[in-house]
């Protein structure tokens, strides 16, 4: 037997293994040793984990991907959060968790297997437990899906009552002061805020609140679209600035987040490449336009 097999027969009797033990197991030297192992990855003979024990991965074999959870002490506090959560639930919706699980996901690769979910013309990501199979997650899928549907309705539906409230020619929201008065004075003089405001005229899109967070560049509003199902509302973001980033996308879909609103983003600037490779995967809800 040579080195390679016998190193193969070791993983699969005591797996998952570091190369340091490994080395000692057949008394090699350990950079011969990593070379060996490396090659038995090439050939996929074993696999290797993500999580790291004193820096290093982790050697094991197909069938072993249980013994992992050994290891979960050298996850750091909120991979090990997101990983407690994830077994728990076996299933979590990805826009649902706060960012930083989000971020911690995707860190935990050896026990968050992503799924792609097509639903009403949008996709969705979902992690999945590790050690389940797709078919078992289908049924917790549907359920998390026609939970959110059913709070669509309902919200609908309360929608329409107030507009039904006899007596009144509005809701009771809506019977205020025009919030545009108000805006008109307080909005900096810039092109690129006339350009805002003629964005919502245009898309008949009301302005129920609005707040400037940095003077000349920044304000935050919260906005209403009128749709032939009911009006949406979103936290809406619009920034003059030249190079839109990852963290000006990140830090906006947050606040959203807070309200429990959809993201719409308004800039006068272009996507850095890193916010466009996040804004086709982990942003995918973020409605941006360009204001010109």
């Amino acid at each position: 037997m040579d080195k390679n097999e016998t190193i193969l027969s070791i993983i699969k009797e005591k797996g998952p293994l570091l190369p340091v033990q490994v080395s000692k197991e057949i008394d090699d030297n350990i950079l011969i040793t990593s070379a060996r192992l490396s090659e038995l990855l090439t050939a996929k003979h074993i696999k290797i984990s993500t999580i790291k024990v004193g820096g290093s991965p982790l050697y094991y074999s197909s069938g072993q991907e249980s013994k992992l959870q050994s290891f979960v002490g050298n996850l750091n506090g909120m991979e090990k959060k997101a990983y407690d959560l994830l077994l728990q639930n076996k299933v979590l919706k990805d826009t649902s968790q706060e960012p930083a699980i989000r971020v911690a996901l995707r860190q935990i690769k050896d026990f968050a297997v992503p799924l792609q979910v097509n639903y009403q013309d949008k996709s969705e990501i979902f992690w999945k437990w590790y050690l389940i199979d797709n078919r078992e997650t289908e049924p917790i899928i549907k359920n998390i899906l026609s939970k959110k549907e059913k709070t669509i309705q309902e919200r609908l539906v309360e929608n329409q009552k107030t507009q039904r409230v006899p007596g009144t020619q509005k809701p009771k929201e809506e019977i205020k002061k025009d919030p545009t008065t108000n805006i008109k004075k307080t909005t900096n003089p810039h092109q690129f805020f006339k350009n805002i405001h003629n964005f919502f005229d245009e898309n008949k899109i009301n302005i129920i609140e609005t707040k400037e967070v940095k003077k000349n560049s920044e304000t935050d509003f919260i906005v209403e679209l009128q749709t032939q199902i009911g009006n949406i509302k979103y936290s809406c973001k619009s920034k003059n600035k030249k190079k839109i980033n990852e963290a000006d996308l990140s830090s906006a879909l947050i606040h959203a987040q807070s309200k429990n609103l959809p993201l719409l983003f308004l800039t006068n600037g272009m996507l850095t490449k890193k916010a466009n490779e996040m804004l086709n995967n982990e942003f995918k809800n973020i409605i941006i336009k360009k204001i010109q």
